[in-house]
């Protein structure tokens, strides 16, 4: 088959599967993004994620991870909500989850696509073929931005001049040649909106991310206590944040998700504050089966809660919180406490 023909049907098989977007690379990056890589694991920013440094030979280099990739084809699904989530911020009595969470578990939505896409693929084409969606240490976005979805914009995820800040990203590999797609040149220009909005100022530079100031790392990533100097910024998100993605221009761009299970299920567009913070551990799992929230577990989202209260400035929910102070968990205990002492 000739090469456009390969291309041809591969967008088409890609667009019955619910993706937005489709583009190729070389299976390969540019050497300055393994020397940002290893510039940011020595400042420590990935703060306790110990399996960035560990990958790192591997993540900044897509031919060490399998040396016959030739190619990556890179698929992309839109994720845009139906409103503006920043609204919700002002809605104390409530959480804040950050979009991508609001429904099921993109991982779960997008290999399996992917998987079927790439079975035809090597069928058609005698190839040899490997999935990814975010569990391996591949980096999506450099990969995305050299086959033009778009570009890493200065809060460090990647930006497309018809979905803005809300895509999902999932690569095939395969050792097959293809002709590669023309990379994304930046387009952010002077403007400073995602920069500034950050409650936590996690951008010490643009295009450069602190994930120990981060939101997002410090509510799923991070297990221990939060730090107190953020406790207070963080509000009433109780799990991931939006911010940077929110206030982007190119959303003006932006559709709606068409993929119904990435739609928001309403209870997670405003999850009430006192009903969460009385989870047990089987009822937890349950509220949450197929959201990516479970996977951080009863006692760290409780945790995000209790903190959340503590900002909400709602008396009538001080009692979901003084029944936490008993709690067999050290670090649910410690946020009770300051949920009840919070001002």
């Amino acid at each position: 088959m000739s090469p456009a023909t390969i291309l041809s049907a591969l967008h088409e098989d890609a667009r019955q599967a619910g993706f937005d977007a489709v583009a190729v690379c070389p299976a390969r990056l540019p050497q300055d993004i393994a020397r940002h890589l290893n510039a940011y694991l020595d400042e420590g920013r990935h703060g306790s994620m110990g399996w960035m440094a560990e990958t790192a030979a591997r993540r900044a280099d897509p031919g060490t991870l399998w040396p016959q990739a030739r190619s990556v084809i890179m698929l992309a699904m839109n994720y845009g909500p139906d409103q503006n989530p920043l609204p919700q911020l002002q809605r104390r009595s409530e959480g804040t989850i950050s979009v991508y969470a609001q429904n099921r578990d993109y991982h779960d939505v997008i290999k399996g696509r992917l998987k079927t896409i790439a079975g035809r693929f090597a069928a058609r084409n005698g190839a040899q073929v490997k999935v990814f969606v975010d569990t391996a240490p591949v980096m999506e976005k450099p990969l995305a931005e050299q086959a033009g979805l778009g570009w890493q914009g200065k809060h460090t995820n990647l930006v497309s001049r018809s979905f803005g800040s809300w895509l999902f990203l999932g690569s095939i590999f395969t050792d097959l040649d293809l002709p590669s797609d023309a990379p994304e040149s930046d387009h952010c220009g002077s403007c400073r909106a995602c920069l500034d909005i950050c409650p936590t100022s996690a951008f010490p530079a643009p295009y450069q991310l602190d994930a120990r100031r981060c939101i997002s790392y410090l509510t799923i990533e991070h297990k221990g206590p939060i730090p107190e100097e953020f406790r207070k910024p963080i509000g009433n998100r109780i799990y991931g944040c939006d911010d940077c993605l929110a206030v982007c221009p190119w959303n003006k761009f932006a559709e709606t998700a068409s993929e119904a299970k990435l739609q928001a299920r309403d209870d997670l567009k405003h999850p009430d504050l006192k009903f969460l913070a009385s989870l047990d551990d089987a009822a937890f799992r349950k509220h949450f089966a197929g959201s990516p929230v479970k996977r951080i577990g009863r006692n760290r989202f409780l945790r995000n809660v209790l903190i959340a209260i503590g900002n909400s400035a709602d008396a009538a929910l001080k009692e979901a919180a003084r029944v936490h102070l008993e709690d067999p968990d050290a670090v649910v205990r410690d946020a009770a406490q300051w949920a009840l002492t919070a001002r």
